[in-house]
């Protein structure tokens, strides 16, 4: 699969998340919204009515990563408002294989999210059940944050169980993604890129997405996965 950019809006001003929604528009393929609720994690984003508020105007769909505590009460709903993908973290859910197939039954592709200190072996059997695994290169909670190299070894583990599962499931990365660590993701197996402020930090987002991409798509025709 090409290589797929996913900007994240936690990183963009929230008084203007229309507006640098539509920045990225003609450039990114993904819009990734940090749905954080302090409790699964020590921060407080935005949620449902500001997902639905941002579907209403948003050209790209939406990417909803939820750190929340009960995703097995609210995932689906995110679902049905109509995003695109719905991610739900192993840690926090308490009966995954439900929630994840609710997901997929009101249309959105659902996610499996998973923390740098948490193994990905003991979600193998789950595979059949996500369309994307999302792994942290970060602590889960703020943007900005510094990539944590100590992951790579497990997306490149995340890429073996794929493969040999033979299953069309997205290996997300998200935490730390820049020009400077894009590469070495693309190389360990991952193919969705999720990328804050080294996007939105930059002085055009959408010239930043392209150059990520070209990264990644580079990395990712070197790499023997």
């Amino acid at each position: 699969m090409a290589p797929q950019i996913a900007p994240s809006i936690l990183s963009a001003d929230f008084a203007r998340l229309a507006e640098d929604v539509a920045r990225i528009a003609d450039s990114a393929d993904w819009v990734h919204v940090d749905v954080m609720d302090n409790h699964f994690v020590p921060n407080l984003t935005l949620g449902l009515p500001i997902v639905q508020a941002l579907l209403r105007d948003s050209a790209l769909p939406l990417d909803c990563h939820l750190m929340i505590e009960d995703p097995d009460r609210w995932a689906p709903q995110y679902a049905e408002a109509g995003a695109g993908s719905v991610t739900i973290h192993a840690e926090a859910a308490k009966a995954p294989i439900r929630t994840l197939r609710a997901i997929r039954a009101a249309g959105a592709r659902a996610g499996l999210g998973v923390n740098p200190a948490t193994p990905v072996d003991g979600f193998e059997d789950l595979l059949g059940e996500i369309d994307m695994l999302l792994l942290m290169t970060v602590e889960p909670g703020f943007g900005g944050q510094k990539f944590l190299d100590v992951v790579l070894p497990k997306v490149r583990r995340a890429r073996e169980l794929i493969k040999g599962r033979d299953l069309p499931v997205w290996l997300q990365v998200d935490g730390g993604v820049s020009a400077e660590t894009i590469e070495r993701c693309a190389e360990a197996g991952a193919d969705v890129f999720v990328a804050g402020s080294a996007v939105y930090g930059a002085d055009d987002p959408a010239e930043a997405v392209r150059r990520l991409r070209a990264q990644a798509e580079e990395a990712t025709a070197k790499a023997d996965w």
